[in-house]
């Protein structure tokens, strides 16, 4: 049986950790990831992660530097204006996407079928493959313009996720409230995880 293929995307938002931290929960997960990641996405890499990236010439460990050999063979890079990518078609099975953190710019792009990038067609073809569609805006305030197409992605049939922590598990750390976006993340995508207390679970 293949290995399943997820799409995750990076733009230029708040929230970087979440997405670090996703995408060493899928390959562990024994999932195939499609990376892209947006210039803007590089830039917020570099302020919140301190990992510098080059897009032209990506190499996984300069983004997750603690990922073994193996899962690092299971991390796909495709570049954000590479239309030929498989991803670009809707005839390259995956199992979803996720694009996190997700900025209001490329929620903006989804809401009205723009597809100046990788980003924007990958999410095209997945509303219009019906597959899972997951975005993870970080942003506040949200004016009107934000929710009207937040609105418009959830009527297509994308699933608007915000990265807002819960607090009723009590999390101990920063890595406890990352970790309970992520799992929120995975099952949304069918994935199988142990990252966080899930409500009507004792606390250890």
């Amino acid at each position: 049986m293949k290995t399943p293929n997820l799409v995750v995307a990076v733009t230029g938002a708040s929230g970087l950790p979440y997405a670090a931290r996703l995408l060493e929960t899928l390959l562990q997960a024994d999932r195939v990831v499609h990376l892209t990641i947006s210039p803007a996405g590089a830039q917020v890499i570099a302020q919140e992660l301190g990992r510098q990236i080059d897009l032209e010439n990506f190499a996984p460990a300069d983004l997750l530097p603690n990922l073994e050999s193996p899962l690092a063979g299971r991390l796909l890079y495709h570049h954000y204006q590479d239309f030929g990518s498989g991803i670009a078609s809707g005839s390259f099975h995956t199992e979803g996407m996720v694009i996190c953190p997700c900025s209001m710019g490329t929620v903006a792009a989804i809401a009205h079928g723009l597809s100046d990038n990788l980003i924007h067609r990958a999410a095209d073809v997945h509303l219009k493959e019906r597959r899972r569609l997951i975005l993870v805006p970080r942003e506040t305030p949200l004016n009107l313009v934000h929710l009207r197409n937040m609105m418009q992605c959830t009527e297509a049939g994308a699933v608007v996720l915000p990265a807002m922590p819960a607090f009723y598990a009590k999390p101990r750390t920063l890595q406890d409230a990352i970790d309970f976006i992520v799992a929120r993340i995975c099952d949304q995508l069918k994935v199988a995880h142990l990252l966080s207390r899930r409500w009507g679970e004792p606390l250890d």
